[in-house]
């Protein structure tokens, strides 16, 4: 199977609670979520556009397929999980990234909320957005954490000890990926930043285009992908939408960079 081929490309144009109505992605999507969000903070914000995130992947799941996601950052992931359970599925994730994305709240510098999905889909903290969402934990020892080579202290602190799996993504076969329907993230900063052109977060070093999109397409050939989600962490007219596309072989029609 094709990535193209998974299921109905859904486009959810935000980078956390913030429209990118602009952001530029290597589909054309059947699905595009847009939310009237309230005025509220960050996190009840996102839990309001990933509720509705989460309707469409279960639909599209319930309808017999599965669901290609495309988004601004890796939050959307909170939505996609969601939906794969709602549609009865009880998702593992193996998650591609230059990062870790496993702060919390108490150990982030930044302050940046999008440096801490995997934490959160792990059972952080769940008042903060899973329990508005219904978003059930995922047992760690059910995550891979495909390259993340860009960690703050605290992360390496954290992944010496936590339970998921960590490997490099020449590593990632279908012997590392984890049993059950799998939710297959791919943060696009994971690509080496010289062949990504835009990229809000770059982590110098990391692999090729190719072997990364041999990497997915090898997760792809378990038959177990239930959904996959696009974090097209770049800026809004970047160049990356047209490069990615092409080698993640995402040509298929419809879905098509514009």
């Amino acid at each position: 199977m094709r990535m193209a081929d998974l299921g109905p490309a859904i486009m959810v144009p935000y980078h956390l609670d913030e429209p990118r109505p602009h952001l530029r992605a290597p589909v054309t999507p059947e699905v595009t979520v847009s939310v009237d969000l309230p005025e509220a903070d960050s996190w009840q914000r996102m839990a309001v556009l990933y509720d509705q995130v989460a309707a469409s992947v279960a639909r599209a799941v319930e309808s017999g397929g599965g669901a290609l996601v495309v988004s601004g950052d890796c939050t959307t992931s909170y939505g996609v999980v969601t939906g794969l359970q709602r549609a009865g599925l009880r998702p593992s994730i193996v998650w591609l990234d230059g990062h870790g994305d496993v702060q919390t709240l108490e150990t982030t510098t930044s302050g940046y909320l999008g440096g801490m999905p995997l934490r959160v889909l792990t059972g952080y903290r769940p008042e903060l957005v899973a329990d508005r969402i219904g978003l059930d934990p995922v047992p760690e020892d059910h995550v891979v954490l495909v390259d993340a080579r860009d960690l703050d202290p605290p992360e390496r602190a954290y992944l010496d000890t936590a339970p998921l799996r960590r490997c490099e993504v020449a590593e990632l076969t279908a012997a590392t990926v984890p049993d059950g329907p799998v939710y297959l993230h791919v943060d696009l900063d994971v690509v080496d930043p010289g062949e990504v052109p835009g990229l809000l977060f770059p982590a110098p070093g990391g692999p090729s285009l190719s072997e990364v999109a041999v990497a997915v397409q090898r997760v792809l050939d378990t038959g177990r992908g239930a959904a996959v989600g696009l974090a097209c962490t770049w800026s809004e007219y970047s160049a990356a939408a047209e490069v990615v596309r092409m080698a993640l072989k995402l040509d298929g029609c419809p879905r098509q960079a514009t």
